[in-house]
């Protein structure tokens, strides 16, 4: 009686043990963290500067992987195609989880079922800039000049659909203007040739255009959320001009559909401690960008609604891909 009580306890310790393996041992390998858009724009410096911080506490890498193209898609569908491990998660933003979904009809993985949320972890506006040579300081004055030269003014995007497009498309049908759309491959070669000249205007992520609004080599006209941005008091949203505009921007991680919920659990774990850490929260809040870690339910619900906000946009507009 005594072994055989000995032995169901050792039984039933070794599957008390591997019930929570995941979460205990994870992660005993390198990470790799994709982001669906070129390097040097503003969700690979969010990632990077992630896996400064992450790297040091795993005691493995995190491997920043750019896999950019069709919108933030071929990276997000790396990760819907993984493993479901956790091994292998996506930095993504709107493009990928809430408007692909609606623009792109051979979009190859659901953002809703083939993806896992894990948390959001930044919450920034974008900022509508025009070139310095452009003689307009406000919405209003962009309205009047696009209405007395319509489609003349140029605005960059970081590819047809992304978010920068969508922003845009919206200020012209609430505002009844007609501008001319230049697409990109990613956000950083827009915004070079916004501040070469080339180009007129754009909407851009906030972490990214900050201090070049700063240095004055691109002027800000609005905040694209209603909320404003506190590093721009002076700078009004869209909707002070256009009160049904309000778009708002975010980063979150996902995971591939199916990961172990304690995996998913000590990610967000994870990333929220990192994100969370004073150094990392103070330079991006000195960018515009706030730190939210709202975990896997904070970020489906982003998912959810988002998605027919944007459904509507696009039908709206008309926007197919190229």
């Amino acid at each position: 009686m005594v072994t055989s009580k000995y032995m169901a306890a050792a039984v039933l310790a070794a599957f008390g043990f591997l019930l929570p393996v995941h979460a205990q041992t994870f992660p005993v390998k390198p990470v790799r963290l994709i982001v669906p858009y070129p390097p040097g724009g503003p969700l690979d410096e969010v990632a990077r500067a992630v896996g400064q911080k992450l790297t040091p506490a795993w005691g493995q890498q995190l491997i920043v992987d750019n896999r950019s193209g069709a919108g933030g898609s071929i990276g997000a569908d790396v990760v819907a195609k993984s493993p479901p491990d956790g091994y292998t998660l996506v930095l993504a933003n709107s493009g990928p989880m809430t408007i692909n979904v609606s623009l792109r009809k051979d979009l190859p993985y659901d953002p809703q079922k083939d993806l896992a949320p894990v948390t959001q972890i930044i919450s920034g506006p974008m900022v509508l800039v025009v070139h310095p040579s452009l003689p307009v300081k406000s919405v209003k004055d962009l309205i009047a000049l696009a209405r007395a030269h319509p489609g003349k003014l140029n605005y960059a995007s970081a590819g047809i659909g992304n978010l920068q497009h969508l922003g845009m498309e919206h200020l012209q049908a609430l505002a009844k203007v007609k501008m001319n759309h230049v697409p990109y491959k990613g956000a950083a070669p827009a915004f070079i040739d916004t501040l070469s000249g080339r180009i007129d205007l754009q909407f851009a992520n906030i972490v990214g255009v900050l201090p070049h609004v700063e240095n004055k080599r691109v002027r800000a006209i609005a905040i694209s959320a209603a909320r404003g941005a506190s590093v721009l008091p002076d700078v009004p949203g869209v909707s002070a001009t256009l009160p049904a505009f309000d778009l708002d921007g975010w980063m979150g991680i996902f995971a591939r559909a199916g990961t172990p919920p304690d995996v998913i659990a000590k990610l967000h774990r994870d990333f929220a401690a990192a994100v969370q850490s004073a150094d990392f929260r103070e330079r991006f809040a000195k960018r515009g960008a706030d730190v939210v870690v709202g975990g896997p339910e904070g970020l489906a619900k982003i998912v959810r609604d988002e998605i027919p906000l944007y459904a509507g946009i696009i039908k709206s507009a008309k926007i197919t891909p190229e």
